[in-house]
């Protein structure tokens, strides 16, 4: 069995700073590609960034400059930094692993999230 696992949430002033991290454990034999998702009330989930087992970055026009993805292999745990940070930015942060377990599965797991408000 695998687990992800997002943590790092909070409420934030405008112009201020969040770090998230995504950890995943268990039946696993590496982590590929990982992505950042965000889902607003009433609104759709949108991609926000993801990073490769190389470390190749990718982000939504949005958060380019603000945002920087980063992962950690040995630990099995990817981050987000999110600086100056807007009140459109408010959302449940969920993150995607994939992950090739011990028997050659290659499946993608979601954790359940970690809200960010940005509010004064």
């Amino acid at each position: 069995q695998v687990q992800v696992v997002e943590s790092g949430g909070g409420l934030v002033q405008p112009g201020g700073s969040l770090k998230l991290s995504c950890a995943a454990s268990g039946y696993i034999y590496l982590v590929n590609t990982v992505g950042w998702y965000r889902q607003a009330p009433g609104e759709q989930r949108e991609w926000v960034a993801n990073i490769s087992r190389s470390g190749d970055t990718n982000y939504i026009d949005s958060v380019k400059g603000r945002f920087t993805i980063s992962r950690d292999n040995a630990r099995d745990t990817v981050f987000l930094q999110m600086n100056n940070l807007k009140p459109e930015d408010t959302a449940v942060y969920y993150c995607k692993a994939r992950i090739l377990d011990y028997s050659t599965t290659l499946s993608d797991w979601w954790g359940q999230g970690t809200q960010v408000t940005v509010s004064s």
